[in-house]
């Protein structure tokens, strides 16, 4: 009768600390992935949130891994590359100890899985501030180096994936090889001793140091977070509508951002006032003068948005006409021509019907609603 045939008493190795970080990274990975790639850009503040919460969990896990107890902390699990090459050639010959937590494989694994998280959660804050200037670092970052990061995050993505899919095998086979259900042990956190288990050094758990460690880094990551995303960012539009500009132009249709349109189109456009879309619009000399250059001095070729890149290029037969650009029409390929015309939309361009901020030309996915039609 083999020894694995006889129930063997059990132990408490994953603590309830360990427990909780696997099973809510897997939630947060998860939901990251899924507002990410299935439910659309509208959904970015859920995958923030998601990101966000995966690296607060792998901080505290990596605290917990210098304060837990026994087989949470990593020197239980992290060797050198001697060791791990020798079990990875045990494992080959069949002579490979059993290990009550993980093993050296597992250890380099779980390193592996910390290292792109954090990868993951660094290149998506600097790929915010890049592209949609908000967050922590829309300071510093220019569009152009967020939409190089968006790249890399894209790359973090597809290793984290790779990743998840060996750990998932490894598991399986451990639990093959050593005959016990390994994500059960994660759940009840128990698991059968073993003669001739690998042994090492027991540790006990220090909790309220642990507690106080974790506090201290989400205060401080909070706190940083608040004190940075309250900079201006870099390249942001301009905020506030010349007032003039805002009053008379809103008479007729939506005031749009400076930031939108080039300044030569900008120049282009009010020389044409005269006969703007079949209609007088023009203003005395000095008004004209004084509304030009604010539109020059705010315009796309002086903003870092995502909207002032990607609207710069305008067909010269239709210098005004953002809705027939290659952006706006990717955009917005998927929403009927009928939508378009009911209310409260009325028109392609009324971008504030959908967008709360398109006055402010930031455009962020989320604030981007389709209105039901009004009654």
């Amino acid at each position: 009768m083999s020894q694995h045939s006889i129930q063997q008493p059990k132990t408490l190795v994953w603590d309830i600390a360990v427990r909780v970080f696997h099973w809510a990274l897997v939630g947060a990975v998860l939901l990251a992935f899924v507002t990410a790639d299935l439910f659309g850009a509208t959904w970015l503040t859920y995958h923030i949130w998601a990101g966000a919460s995966a690296a607060g969990l792998v901080v505290a896990r990596l605290i917990w891994g210098v304060t837990g107890s026994t087989y949470a902390r990593l020197a239980s699990f992290v060797t050198g590359p001697r060791e791990t090459l020798r079990h990875l050639r045990d494992l080959v010959t069949g002579r490979a100890p059993r290990h009550l937590g993980h093993n050296p494989l597992g250890g380099w694994m779980i390193l592996g899985l910390i290292a792109v998280v954090l990868g993951l959660a660094a290149s998506g804050v600097a790929q915010l501030g890049g592209i949609f200037k908000t967050g922590p670092l829309g300071f510093a970052v220019s569009y152009a180096t967020g939409e190089q990061l968006s790249e890399l995050h894209e790359v973090f993505a597809n290793l984290l994936l790779i990743l998840i899919g060996l750990h998932i095998i490894g598991a399986l086979f451990e639990s093959w090889r050593t005959r016990e259900n390994l994500p059960l042990a994660m759940v009840t956190g128990k698991k059968e001793r073993r003669n001739g288990d690998h042994q090492v050094s027991q540790a006990k758990a220090m909790p309220w140091l642990a507690a106080l460690l974790v506090a201290t880094a989400l205060g401080g990551a909070i706190w940083g977070a608040r004190q940075l995303t309250a900079r201006p960012a870099f390249g942001a539009a301009v905020a506030v509508l010349d007032p003039t500009y805002a009053a008379e132009c809103s008479e007729c249709h939506q005031a749009f951002n400076p930031s939108l349109m080039t300044a030569a189109n900008w120049v282009l456009l009010m020389q044409a006032l005269p006969d703007h879309f079949g209609e007088d619009a023009s203003f005395d000399d000095q008004k004209q003068k004084q509304l030009t250059d604010w539109l020059v001095q705010n315009a796309a070729d002086t903003a870092d948005t995502k909207a002032s890149h990607r609207l710069r290029a305008t067909d010269p037969a239709t210098p005004y006409t953002l809705t027939k650009t290659r952006f706006w029409t990717s955009k917005h390929r998927d929403i009927a021509d009928e939508t378009f015309k009911r209310a409260p939309i009325f028109s392609r361009s009324n971008c504030s019907a959908c967008h709360s901020d398109a006055e402010s030309g930031q455009f962020f996915p989320p604030n981007a609603t389709l209105p039901n039609e009004a009654k």
